[in-house]
């Protein structure tokens, strides 16, 4: 019988069992000084800067520490170069300007044009770089190539693999100090109120059931692929590659949700062979081919981001079934048999021997192909065969004169209120469903609650979707169909599943690796090239800190402040050397207008204007005949009334002779509704005059905070029209009071098209202010309201009813939802008025 030892990763101790291992590193007699030992772990993503109502816990048998290796950093210092680098950071090069030049070279030029660059007279002594000194510098994990050979068949051409390890990459992004405050080392659950949250995968249903399975003490570091078949160049001949992507569960979604990030690395470019042989087996062979030579470690797949056709062929099914159906066959290996049960015919998957890995499990739900994509093939070809191609085309060609995914999730935003009263109702309510389950399949974070409400809206669309066949709106190459045998409608029904066992739908979307076959797939390139490219990604950061000896160890942030950036590596750069903060690729911080704006009463909303005003002491005669206002003056003589005597503060300033400096527009700005630490991108609210492009004026539609008939505080929708401040001369002794002396706007109002005084519930539409109805509703195909001008007569006759506001009571949860992401915008309203 054999007896297996463990051994201390520290002083190499050798122990009887894993668990025996972990009591004595944390034991009092421990084999390394407390000082080493790292004092805490980050802080999980949905317990930094959570409402006082959110409690969570971690998984009581994870994130134990056995002891300090290298970050990937400090890696870099083992290299045989590291003696001359501690004389000159930027060796082989001269200095800092050589490299930069060298850099610059390789990233933006071929071969043969540095060769011509590096001739010319001007450059002087520079003439002696090479670009071969770039192969001296560090790089961890080197690319390999490799001859594949096929047994039994033959290939048309020669297949060569572009392969790196697999593992040695999952270890420099897991000691990567530059995500230092952006990973999750425990699985954890978060409750928000009684309510569990689902957030990143670690918030998890399936993080914690591995964890159970997994030695006291383990850290478990969740694989994430992602893979498409793209065409590499057009200079190929049509060549055609199968890239293969990597990512750990443990960062952050926000982080690993940016290509610029470099959260995703690339570890194997397959090419997509081909087999002379009948098409009829061209298909299993690739797919063959490709489950053969798939890299893999042992550590738990939760999650392969791909396509539907992508899909099927992991889980070795046929195009027409399910990739997330089980079934078995003894005949497994033999293709005519695997077509009758709707398998492939591929008898070894690559993931049949991977700890945890299951097609049903880990092909999780995927947004952007089975919910954007399924829109844009199905619900929109509905909408033309019911509206009218024609009417439909006029409606958005100018906005989306090429559709794109982005254009297709700005249709969603409005297409249901622009299909009112043209479909039939029903129709509009099977319509309805499927773009609120697409938008609720978008929340960063999901509870019991928000899950409910997205299959609610699934079977909704199964309740109505009768009239899409009434409609005759779904066709195929043989006329009408009167069934939804479709493989993406099917989907759908998992994504509850999926969001319980692995969190949030939005950290597995294809709009990744879609970038980045963008980004590492349509240029020619070489094992060299992609050595080179790496090398100079980890240098950069490398010779920044060390020519500033500043450490290699990023530090745990504890602070609970504000974040303006998701880019932790410009986080990091900015808190250690902040003026080098420019040469730091990717996202840039937000600006916050917290500091230096307007806020609001409860300092949640931030309004900011230019210091310098577009128009400069305009009369109230200039603001008639600029801005077509001719109840300016009532309207600012209401306002100055009804606060002077709510406030008791009365002005000499007579306003009909006043001045008044006007702005275009305004910034509103919000912490995000899931992350309440995170400043979200602020939004522009417009208010243009007339001009011979916008004859009526370019203006946006907000809520506003006004005070009724029976002085009560109530909403209205309201349009923009003019923004402004009065201004006194300077030689003036006068002294306006509050309400006078901060930015005000000029509104005209909208009213309800409705028999009720409505209650606001929600609205799934982004860039429209449409409303709902809890009890009596208008349109309920639409569960909306609609509104239109309101109107006065007066001595000036009739014309749009107009009013003066404060610039903060502008309602900056709704008025917001215009500019923010779909996610946000339809969370705020679905909660905030329900």
């Amino acid at each position: 019988m054999h007896t297996f030892t463990r051994l201390c990763p520290n002083c190499s101790r050798e122990f009887p069992s894993i668990e025996v291992v972990v009591l004595h590193l944390n034991s009092q007699s421990t084999c390394w000084s407390h000082k080493a030992r790292p004092q805490q772990l980050p802080v999980p993503p949905g317990l930094r800067g959570s409402p006082s109502n959110t409690t969570g816990h971690c998984h009581p048998r994870s994130g134990y520490i056995f002891g300090i290796g290298k970050n990937l950093y400090d890696r870099l210092q083992d290299d045989q170069y590291n003696y001359w680098r501690e004389i000159n950071t930027y060796y082989p090069f001269h200095d800092e300007g050589e490299w930069e030049l060298a850099s610059f070279l390789i990233q933006n030029l071929n071969q043969t044009q540095i060769d011509k660059f590096l001739k010319l007279k001007w450059l002087g002594d520079s003439k002696h770089y090479s670009t071969n000194w770039m192969d001296a510098l560090p790089c961890l994990a080197e690319w390999k190539v490799s001859k594949l050979e096929f047994t039994g068949y033959k290939t048309v051409h020669p297949i060569q693999l572009i392969w790196r390890d697999a593992l040695e990459v999952i270890k420099q992004l897991f000691s990567d100090p530059v995500f230092t405050n952006n990973i999750t080392f425990q699985p954890h659950v978060v409750h928000v109120g009684n309510q569990c949250k689902y957030g990143d995968y670690m918030s998890a249903d399936l993080a914690w059931k591995i964890q159970d399975c997994l030695p006291l003490g383990a850290t478990q570091v969740p694989i994430i692929l992602g893979s498409d078949k793209t065409p590499v160049t057009r200079t190929t001949g049509g060549l055609e590659m199968h890239p293969i992507f990597i990512t750990i569960g443990n960062l952050d979604s926000e982080v690993h949700s940016k290509a610029t990030l470099r959260a995703w690395r690339c570890i194997t470019y397959m090419p997509v062979a081909k087999f002379p042989v009948h098409p009829d087996y061209q298909t299993i062979l690739q797919a063959w081919l490709w489950h053969k030579f798939i890299c893999y470690v042992y550590t738990p797949l939760v999650a392969h981001v791909c396509d539907l056709p992508e899909a099927c062929m992991i889980a070795a099914v046929s195009k027409s079934a399910s990739p997330l159906t089980m079934v078995s066959q003894e005949n497994f290996g033999d293709g005519n048999a695997a077509k009758a049960v709707h398998l492939s015919g591929v008898h070894m998957p690559y993931w049949r021997d991977w700890n945890y890995a299951c097609p049903s499990v880990f092909l999780a739900g995927e947004i952007l192909h089975t919910c954007i994509k399924f829109f844009a093939d199905h619900l929109l070809n509905w909408i033309k065969e019911v509206v009218g191609k024609f009417k439909l085309d006029a409606r958005y060609i100018n906005q989306h004169k090429r559709m794109t995914g982005r254009g297709h999730r700005d249709i969603q935003c409005t297409i249901v209120a622009s299909i009112a009263g043209v479909a039939p109702p029903n129709f509009i309510r099977a319509i309805h469903a499927l773009v609120d389950f697409i938008y609720l399949a978008q929340n960063p974070i999901h509870s019991a609650e928000t899950l409910s409400s997205m299959m609610q809206s699934l079977s909704d669309f199964h309740t109505f979707k009768h009239a899409v066949i009434e409609a005759q709106a779904w066709r195929g190459k043989k006329g009408v169909k009167e069934d939804f045998f479709i493989p993406k409608l099917e989907l759908l029904q998992s994504f509850r599943g999926t969001v319980e066992r692995l969190g949030t739908l939005m950290q597995f979307s294809a709009d990744m690796t879609e970038r980045l076959l963008i980004t590492h797939c349509k240029d020619l390139f070489s094992v060299q090239i992609l050595n080179r490219q790496e090398s100079i990604e980890l240098f950069n950061l490398y010779s920044l800190f060390c020519s500033h000896h500043a450490s290699l160890v990023n530090v745990i942030c504890t602070e609970d402040e504000a974040v303006t950036t998701v880019n932790p590596a410009l986080s990091w750069v900015s808190r250690v050397l902040p003026d080098e903060s420019h040469s730091v690729h990717g996202p840039r911080p937000v600006r916050n207008h917290f500091l230096k704006g307007i806020l609001s009463g409860d300092a949640l909303t931030a309004f900011h204007l230019t210091s310098t005003p577009d128009f400069k002491s305009l009369s109230p005669t200039d603001i008639h005949t600029i801005y077509s206002l001719i109840d300016f003056d009532h309207a600012l003589s209401q306002f100055i009334k009804h606060f002077s005597l709510s406030t008791g503060k009365h002005t000499r300033w007579d306003h009909k002779y006043g001045h008044f400096h006007t702005w275009k527009n305004f910034r509103l700005q919000l912490h995000s509704v899931f992350w309440p630490r995170l400043i979200m991108p602020s939004s522009v609210i417009q208010a243009y005059p007339p001009d011979s492009r916008f004859p009526l004026g370019n203006c946006d539609n907000v809520l506003v905070d006004v005070t009724g008939n029976d002085g009560q505080i109530i909403s209205r929708i309201a349009q923009v029209r003019l923004i402004f401040q009065p201004t006194l001369p300077r030689a003036s002794d006068l002294v306006l009071p509050s309400y006078l002396s901060h930015p005000l706007l000029y509104i005209q109002y909208y009213d309800f098209v409705a028999t009720e005084k409505s209650t606001l519930v929600a609205s799934a539409m982004w860039g429209m202010l449409l409303l709902l109805e809890e009890k009596e509703q208008k349109t309920p195909e639409l569960t909306m309201w609609t509104v239109e001008r309101s109107y006065v007569e007066d001595q000036h006759g009739k014309h749009r009813c107009g009013g003066v506001v404060p610039l903060t009571s502008v309602d900056e949860k709704i008025s917001s939802a215009i500019c923010l992401e779909n996610k946000e915008s339809y969370h705020t309203l679905s909660t905030e008025f329900a």
